[in-house]
């Protein structure tokens, strides 16, 4: 009977390692399965991550581009009101000067008509009263 209930006992603790280790192996297989899901829910969310820093990236892109533009025009509006100004200062100018010029054209007219005034009136002083005048450099 000893050794029927060794052979009994060694015959469950055989049955039980075989359990345990059909056990074991449904278990390793599970952590095996739930690792590669884990894994590829990381995966599928690291691609979605890049994706979107992918468009956000771009989208960073088009708004220096749009930027950019914007400030260009602005100062090509700029650069053209200031040609426009330079050009308006200048034809004011032309026209200062052109008025200076006319002026003093002017007052040589009136200098050279006085000078001729005063030489025919000198001329008729000295003819009425005989006297001879001396030459001079006006």
């Amino acid at each position: 009977m000893i050794v029927h209930a060794n052979l009994s006992a060694n015959s469950n603790r055989m049955q039980q390692h075989y359990t345990q280790q059909v056990d074991f192996a449904q278990l390793k297989s599970e952590l095996q399965l739930n690792e590669k899901n884990d894994l590829t829910m990381i995966k599928a969310e690291n691609d979605r991550l890049l994706t979107d820093i992918e468009k956000l990236k771009q989208r960073l892109r088009e708004e220096v581009s749009r930027t950019q533009a914007g400030v260009r025009l602005d100062l090509n509006l700029e650069k053209g009101r200031i040609r426009e100004e330079s050009s308006k200062q200048e034809l004011k100018m032309k026209e200062v000067d052109t008025r200076i010029e006319q002026e003093i054209a002017g007052l040589r007219a009136a200098i050279q008509s006085s000078k001729v005034g005063s030489y025919l009136f000198l001329g008729e002083l000295t003819h009425n009263s005989g006297i001879r005048p001396q030459r001079s450099s006006i």
